[in-house]
C-alpha cells in the first residue's frame, strides 16, 4: 500500500509541474491593443490641426507654438529614449504633450491614458521625468537678484507701480492640496482642514517669481517654511547683497529695504507686515496697512495667474510626495 501511495504522490507532483509549465508558457501582449494604435487615435494628431489656430493651441498646452517648439528642443536630449527590437519608444514629442496636458488639466493618469494612449504606469514615470527635465533646462529663468543694483531696480519698480518705496519683493505661501499616502497620518494636515504641501514664493512688481520653495508639509506655518530655506539663512547672515538703508524723503531717513509679508511671517528689519486690526488707532497706520496690502497683492495675483494657467493647482494631487515635488517645482530649499 505504501508504494501505491508514493506512486500517487509522484503522479500528482508531476501533474502540478506540467500545469505550472503551461501557465508560464502562456504569453501576454506588451499592452492592450487599443493602446498600440497611438499614431491613429492619440491627441498628437489633433495638435497638428491646432497649429493654424493660435488661441486654441495656447489654450490646449498653455503656451504658444513657438514657446512649445523651443521647450521641446531643449528637453529632447534629456527625455529621448532609444527604440529596441521589441518595440518603439515613446517619442519626446508625445512625452512633452502628455506632461503639459497633465499640468494644464490636473487630470489623473488613468484619465490621461485615453487621450494620450499611454498606460498609467508609463505616465507615472514619464511625467515626473519630463518635469525634472523642464526644470533643468529652465531653472535659470528664475532670476534671483544677486547684486545691490538688481535689488534697487526691483525697489524702483515697486515704488513706480505700487507706491511702496524700498520694497524688494512680496512674499507669501500657498497650500497645494494633495491626497496623502496611507501611512502619512496627519503629517500633511493643515489649519484649513486639508492635506497639503506649501509653496513659498517671492514675486517682483511685475508678477514674476524671483524665488520658489516647495515641498514642506502643510502642518508648518508660512513663517516656519521660511526659516527652513537657504534664503532665510542668507538673509539673517546679510549675504543677499541687499542695499543699505537710505533716505526716502527728508522726513524718512535711513529707511531699510524690505520684503512685504502677511501676519504669518515674523516681523524684522527686512520684513514688513500690516498692523493687526486692534492696532489700527490712527489714520497713519491705516494708510500704511493699505500700502502694504496693495504691494503684497502682487504675490497673491501671481498665485492666481499660476493656478489659472496650470489647473493642476486647483485639484488634489494624487501622487507620491517626491513625485509631486518633481512634477511641480523641484524643491531647491528657497534659492531657485
Amino acid at each position: 500500500m505504501a508504494s501505491q501511495d508514493e506512486d500517487d504522490m509522484i503522479a500528482l507532483v508531476g501533474l502540478c509541474v506540467v500545469l505550472n509549465k503551461k501557465k508560464k508558457c502562456k504569453r501576454k501582449m506588451w499592452s492592450k491593443k487599443w493602446l498600440t494604435k497611438r499614431n491613429e487615435y492619440t491627441h498628437t494628431r489633433l495638435l497638428k490641426d491646432l497649429v493654424g489656430e493660435p488661441s486654441d493651441f495656447r489654450n490646449y498646452l498653455r503656451m504658444d507654438e513657438d514657446a512649445y517648439k523651443q521647450l521641446l528642443l531643449l528637453v529632447t536630449p534629456l527625455i529621448e529614449k532609444k527604440d529596441t527590437v521589441m518595440r518603439k519608444s515613446i517619442s519626446p514629442y508625445e512625452r512633452l504633450i502628455a506632461t503639459l496636458r497633465f499640468l494644464a488639466t490636473g487630470r489623473s493618469y488613468e484619465c490621461l491614458k485615453y487621450s494620450t494612449l499611454i498606460s498609467p504606469q508609463a505616465l507615472g514615470k514619464i511625467i515626473p521625468e519630463t518635469c525634472e527635465a523642464i526644470y533643468k533646462v529652465l531653472k535659470n529663468v528664475l532670476q534671483f537678484p544677486n547684486t545691490t543694483e538688481k535689488w534697487e531696480v526691483n525697489a524702483e519698480q515697486f515704488e513706480e507701480r505700487w507706491n511702496f518705496p524700498h520694497c524688494l519683493g512680496a512674499m507669501d505661501g500657498k497650500h497645494i492640496d494633495i491626497v496623502p499616502s496611507a501611512d502619512s497620518g496627519s503629517y500633511y494636515y493643515n489649519y484649513k482642514g486639508r492635506h497639503s504641501m506649501v509653496l513659498l514664493a517671492i514675486v517682483d512688481a511685475k508678477y514674476r517669481f524671483l524665488l520658489v520653495d516647495f515641498g514642506t508639509n502643510g502642518r508648518v506655518s508660512d513663517g516656519g517654511v521660511l526659516q527652513r530655506t537657504k534664503f532665510y539663512e542668507k538673509l539673517q547672515s546679510d549675504e543677499l547683497e541687499i542695499p543699505k538703508p537710505c533716505n526716502v524723503t527728508e522726513h524718512f531717513k535711513e529707511v531699510p529695504y524690505v520684503f512685504v509679508v502677511d501676519d504669518a511671517f515674523p516681523l524684522s528689519i527686512n520684513m514688513m507686515k500690516p498692523f493687526r486690526q486692534a492696532q489700527l488707532d490712527s489714520a497713519v497706520r491705516e494708510i500704511y496697512n493699505y500700502r502694504v496690502s496693495r504691494a503684497r497683492h502682487v504675490v497673491e495675483n501671481a498665485f492666481g495667474i499660476l493656478a489659472s494657467r496650470f489647473r493642476i493647482f486647483h485639484t488634489q494631487i494624487n501622487l507620491e510626495p517626491e513625485n509631486i515635488v518633481k512634477s511641480l517645482f523641484m524643491n531647491s530649499k528657497g534659492m531657485s
